[in-house]
């Protein structure tokens, strides 16, 4: 009886203890939510206050812009195609840009990966460096510094090629280091038993594992680089969101090229989700 009665006893306790855990829980939840509420409507009413129309005064003539748009591009529907075939250079340059700075800041990724993961690191002492550093790099939106390249190095797809891998390099840095930490160790510690360098053990004995994962993340942040470098062509940075830029410069009248980059910018952001997703698949899931 005594036996059964301690152990009714530390049940109870614990329950009392599980019940105090969870009601302690829900009152951080409802405190971060209020406040997270409180900044959201603070916020709010700071840029309307700022604004140099209010929100809701113009909220009626929120569609206005796209009735014009798209009553443009009825009107011209027989250019539409034409269009299209004419901003298909600009179209290219986005892609390569997208391509070329993903391939950069994958490969810094990389490095940046194997020297901030515990374990693999080649000095351990720095690995706190390199996670800031990669902290920093994505902090800073790619369209800042692209303006800073911009200034110092003039306009063109360069400064946005450099904005976007530098940005990249710091968020896929970080997804490749959390694929790192899930790696086997047994495959480095039989090449550094051998005499293998640094360098030696990361390329044979971690690479081969998390590559498979590296690719699939890449192939990912290749697709949200080309909105990027569409939106980096509003600050001159060439690409179709330069011509897009223009087109919306002029105004009334050229709305159907609006149409047209719009059209021709959204079949490729879909066909590049489904290809990659694809091989994503294929990669990752093995089918």
């Amino acid at each position: 009886m005594t036996d059964a009665t301690a152990s009714a006893s530390a049940l109870s306790q614990l329950q009392a203890h599980y019940i105090q855990h969870i009601q302690r829980k829900r009152l951080y939840s409802a405190i971060m939510l209020t406040i997270f509420v409180l900044l959201m409507v603070s916020g709010f009413m700071l840029a309307d206050d700022r604004n140099a129309g209010g929100f809701w005064a113009g909220l009626h003539q929120i569609f206005d812009f796209p009735a014009e748009v798209l009553t443009e591009a009825g009107e011209k529907l027989a250019n539409l195609p034409g269009l299209m075939v004419k901003f298909l250079p600009s179209l290219i340059e986005t892609l390569n840009i997208a391509g070329a700075s993903t391939l950069i800041g994958a490969l810094i990724a990389v490095v940046l990966s194997l020297l901030s993961t515990r374990g693999l690191a080649r000095w351990p002492r720095l690995v706190g460096v390199f996670r800031r550093s990669m902290d920093i790099m994505r902090a800073l939106p790619e369209i800042v510094i692209a303006l800073v390249l911009i200034f110092i190095l003039g306009g063109g797809p360069v400064p946005a090629m450099i904005a976007i891998a530098f940005h990249t390099a710091g968020a896929l840095g970080k997804l490749f280091s959390e694929v790192n930490e899930n790696a086997s160790l047994k495959p480095v510690e039989g090449l550094q038993s051998v005499g293998a360098t640094w360098g030696q053990r990361m390329l044979l004995g971690v690479l081969p594992q998390v590559a498979p994962n590296y690719l699939s993340y890449a192939l990912l942040r290749f697709e949200i680089n080309i909105r990027a470098s569409a939106i980096l062509g509003f600050v001159g940075s060439g690409g179709i969101g330069y011509d897009l830029k223009n087109a919306f410069s002029w105004g009334l009248g050229r709305y159907d090229e609006v149409a047209a980059i719009f059209i021709i910018l959204f079949l490729t952001i879909v066909a590049v989700d489904q290809c990659s997703s694809y091989f994503r698949n294929r990669i990752v899931e093995g089918r």
